[in-house]
């Protein structure tokens, strides 16, 4: 009877994949139900003689009209990340660019096609009903899927160091991710006390109870020591009851999008990391065909603002244009970066490095503008066409840097299991990183993206960054 009930109380309780398919499900809704609006309206206009019947269906509309629901759920793509779906302004951001980037591809359709072959009125009202029903929808996703109702009832096994850091995580998230009840442990001074409010309840043996008291949906395994046979087989009768036992790494990759470097063994990158390496082939294949059709289209923006740039940086700071600079690319191999100087001449003339900082002095006024557009990047595109970089992937660093990092920040070498990128997981999630505490999280973000990477996450990245240039947040 105990367990029925439990299934009962527990089958609400959403996961972040289950919130994710829900949102993307109503996209999708949305998107359809905004073609047919699209094709409504278009069909009742004066001069449209076939009207709202089937035939008008067969005729009018291209065949390429009806993937337009599969175009804004592309473009929507940077928008599915659970964690910060219930902030409504950053909706309305990504949904902008989504209308913005839409509306210049079929500029560019529109500029090598036939006059009056385009459904101008069709697709501009199908793209303001997507964008309008859209932002409806997310506000009712919002006001009904992150109430209590649906969220996870969750205890935490271990109140050391790792169940802290996870604590100070969900009390710092808005709003928080899942209701946490409390945290268990064996360590009998830490029984009754609390971490950040949050109380500790009793000890592993206790945990069957717990959950029956508690109505607990999930818990989260994080006790870093070993573990004996009578709490494993405690934790083994919860997983029985239909409770979700979850790895301290795995939540807090799920609560920030990162890994936890500093909470893993030493053996972690060799038995663990390096298997998500050996990425699918196909997509491997696909990565590279996006990489050179993403990088004709940068060397032809590039070639079209040289001109302008070349001159803007010449007047501000004479000196070259570009300098190329050596860079660590996929396991360790030197390659030439190219860039937009951005940076005085000789502001290393000393021979000593120093990383980019946040309003760094050597930076020329042209530069600040190149480096908050991005626009400074414009010449790495010929390193992606030559194999050298891709359009996603960890920021490349110089030599002496990563030499200096990896004897302070463990696993940092791990980042170069892939090629460098332009953008990339840590350069959307975070800003400036010039100490290596900073270096560590961006490293953190990094090792995510090798875990997780594929082609939709790519496009994600992609779409943040555009949305990233456009408001001017480069650093």
């Amino acid at each position: 009877m105990g367990n029925t009930d439990f299934g009962q109380s527990g089958f609400w309780k959403l996961r972040p994949a289950e919130r994710k398919l829900i949102i993307l499900l109503g996209d999708f809704v949305v998107a359809v139900f905004s073609l047919l609006i699209a094709l409504y309206f278009w069909s009742v206009e004066p001069d449209e003689w076939l009207k709202f019947s089937f035939q008008f269906f067969v005729e009018r509309p291209p065949f390429w009209f009806y993937l337009l629901p599969l175009l804004w759920i592309a473009l929507l793509s940077g928008l599915y990340d659970v964690r910060k779906v219930h902030k409504i302004s950053e909706t309305i951001s990504g949904i902008g660019i989504s209308i913005l980037l839409s509306g210049s591809l079929y500029l560019v359709v529109f500029f090598f096609s036939q006059p009056n072959t385009l459904p101008r009125l069709g697709v501009a009202l199908f793209f303001v009903s997507a964008a309008i029903l859209t932002i409806f929808w997310r506000l009712i996703y919002i006001k009904i899927f992150t109430g209590s109702r649906f969220q996870r009832r969750v205890l935490i096994v271990g109140a050391g160091n790792s169940g802290k850091v996870l604590v100070e995580i969900i009390k710092k998230s808005k709003p928080m991710p899942f209701q946490l009840i409390g945290l268990v442990d064996d360590d009998p001074e830490k029984i009754g006390g609390n971490i950040l409010g949050f109380p500790i309840l009793g000890s592993v043996i206790e945990l069957n109870d717990l959950i029956n008291e508690f109505k607990i949906s999930d818990i989260v395994f994080s006790i870093s020591g070993e573990m004996d046979h009578l709490a494993l087989n405690v934790l083994l009768q919860a997983e029985e009851k239909g409770v979700e036992i979850t790895s301290m790494p795995v939540m807090y990759e799920e609560l920030t999008g990162r890994v936890p470097i500093y909470l893993l063994k030493s053996d972690w990158l060799l038995r663990s990391f390096i298997d998500h390496t050996h990425i699918n082939r196909f997509y491997e294949l696909g990565k590279r065909v996006f990489d050179i059709l993403g990088g004709f289209i940068g060397v032809i923006l590039f070639l079209v603002l040289y001109p302008i740039i070349g001159l803007a940086v010449i007047i501000d700071n004479w000196g070259p244009i570009i300098y190329s600079q050596i860079r660590l690319g996929k396991n360790g191999k030197n390659y030439n970066i190219l860039k937009f100087r951005t940076m005085f001449v000789d502001a290393e003339k000393n021979g000593n490095f120093q990383p980019a900082e946040e309003n760094d002095q050597r930076i020329t006024s042209i530069g600040k503008i190149l480096r908050k557009s991005h626009l400074d990047e414009l010449p790495q595109f010929f390193n992606v066409l030559k194999g050298e970089m891709s359009l996603v992937g960890p920021r490349s660093e110089r030599p002496m840097i990563v030499e200096t990092y990896q004897k302070h920040i463990p696993f940092y070498r791990g980042r170069l299991l892939v090629k460098p990128g332009i953008t990339g997981w840590a350069q959307v999630n975070y800003g400036y990183a010039s100490t290596i505490e900073e270096n560590a999280i961006k490293l953190e973000y990094d090792l995510y993206y090798i875990k997780h990477r594929g082609l939709v996450m790519d496009l994600s990245i992609m779409l943040l960054t555009i949305s990233s240039v456009i408001g001017l947040r480069g650093r």
